[in-house]
């Protein structure tokens, strides 16, 4: 909605620069090569920057150090409750309580330099285009980078390239072909309505980053169910709005309802109604990335579902698998995995039993804040052949990475340069890191526990459930 009437002025600078140039063939291909440059330096505004600053962490303090960066953004609770603000306040300037806008001095001089004509006009309207364009791309931009900070080198780079490739296309294109402004709808009251969504939508996002604070300092703020309801709510709103039933100052009036309308409305309201049973326990496996775990759910209309048959679970209470595994292991008390599979959450209590037990070792390194794991529970440990070798034939071990909980002082950890880690995710992450030379998650290792090798090679996220079971059947074998 604000790059929308860019364009207009964007194609006439074009058409200006054109006119410079003599003769025919010279005016097409002068165009063809500034709208080229113009499409790149979009590119690069969007794409360098972050580059730049994931390179220099790298190679500053290597991999580690970036992912301890990264790893800091995506669950300590200041940047996740920064963020979440941030994402309300976008909300409230697309639902029009206020406008966002960058620095007036910025633009005034990007737009006069832009003026000089030439590569470097070129590349001066691209930047006032994103300045401009910062009130509505800002969010978005924001939440790919934000979603993008689990600790990998290419993804936020490789994520912003198709981001900024993705806005500069039509600039670009029309650029190339100024006639094609003329098949452009009218700019009118339907630019509002697309902010608002967004505005929606934003809401909706911005509750991941609380719910992820939440999870990590255990505060028990956003259970599933208060989280789900949120989403319902937040979600049915958006369909009233589609159907015109909810208006806001900027809008003008829905006189009729268009089959495009219509269609959105048929598809945020069936999201919903997907969402509803969701508040007694459905699994949901659509949602299982950016849902809390279904272990913080209050009230599960049948538990057993989520057992894979075994018995009932109960959150908050340390389970006794019946073969033995102690009820009181560490802390069992705050960390729970679902389908009522008994783990350990400390790797020498996990190894000490595995190797009294007989059984081999699962390590699950995992997090609150990775959505990845949550998707590999819900997708693939919920198969039935995967619950029954877990439960049956394997002692599971599950590291969390980003959990704040700071131990008792016996439990401390002192790394080789005398720093002191006191939280239980910096132990684990330490740990993994040290042994199994990885700071991604998950990670899964089957391993021996008297000798403490792998029995087979590591798995990291792969939805396949075949391949997870052979992966499963090999360690046993």
């Amino acid at each position: 909605p604000c790059v929308f009437p860019m364009i207009p002025m964007t194609v006439s600078f074009f058409l200006k620069q054109n006119q410079v140039a003599e003769g025919e063939e010279k005016k097409k291909g002068r165009g063809k090569w500034l709208a080229s440059v113009f499409g790149l330096s979009i590119v690069a505004l969007y794409t360098i920057p972050i580059a730049i600053i994931i390179l220099i962490t790298y190679f500053a303090g290597g991999e580690a150090v970036t992912a301890d960066i990264f790893n800091w953004l995506a669950t300590h609770w200041l940047p996740n409750i920064i963020f979440f603000l941030i994402f309300m306040i976008f909300a409230a300037s697309f639902f029009g309580a206020f406008e966002i806008t960058l620095p007036s001095s910025w633009l005034n001089k990007s737009d006069e330099k832009s003026n000089k004509g030439g590569l470097a006009g070129v590349f001066f309207v691209a930047l006032t285009l994103v300045l401009v364009s910062f009130s509505c791309t800002g969010p978005i931009v924001g939440s790919v980078l934000i979603k993008s900070t689990q600790g990998q080198f290419w993804e936020p780079i490789i994520t912003m390239l198709a981001f900024s490739i993705a806005f500069a296309l039509p600039f670009t294109l029309l650029a190339f072909a100024p006639s094609l402004l003329d098949k452009l709808p009218k700019s009118g009251g339907w630019l509002n309505s697309v902010k608002v969504v967004l505005g929606f939508i934003e809401v909706a996002l911005g509750f991941k980053f609380l719910s992820v604070a939440d999870q990590t300092y255990h505060w028990g703020l956003l259970d599933r169910e208060v989280y789900l309801a949120i989403w319902i709510v937040v979600f049915t709103l958006l369909g009233l709005y589609l159907l015109g039933k909810i208006r806001f100052e900027m809008d003008t009036p829905v006189e009729h309802l268009s089959v495009f309308r219509l269609i959105l409305v048929i598809i945020d309201f069936t999201f919903v109604v997907y969402m509803i049973p969701g508040m007694w326990g459905a699994p949901l496996k659509a949602l299982s990335g950016y849902l809390p775990p279904i272990t913080t759910q209050d009230f599960v209309l049948d538990p057993n579902q989520h057992s894979g048959g075994g018995t009932t679970y109960v959150v908050g209470q340390p389970q006794d698998d019946g073969n033995g595994i102690p009820a009181t292991r560490k802390y069992a008390d705050f960390l729970h995995l679902p389908y009522d599979i008994p783990a350990f959450f400390d790797y020498e209590e996990a190894r000490a039993y595995a190797e009294k037990a007989g059984k081999p070792l699962l390590i699950d390194f995992t997090g609150h804040g990775c959505v990845n794991c949550r998707e590999m529970e819900s997708r693939v440990w919920s198969d039935p052949r995967v619950l029954k070798m877990m439960k049956n034939d394997y002692v599971v071990c599950s590291l969390y990475g980003d959990d704040k909980k700071v131990l008792d002082k016996e439990d401390w950890v002192t790394t080789e340069d005398g720093k002191v880690l006191k939280s239980l995710g910096k132990i684990n992450s330490y740990f993994v890191m040290k042994r199994y030379h990885v700071n991604a998650q998950p990670y899964y290792a089957i391993i021996d526990p008297v000798t403490e090798k792998h029995k087979v090679p590591s798995r990291s996220y792969n939805l396949d459930v075949d391949a997870y079971v052979d992966f499963l059947k090999k360690g046993l074998e």
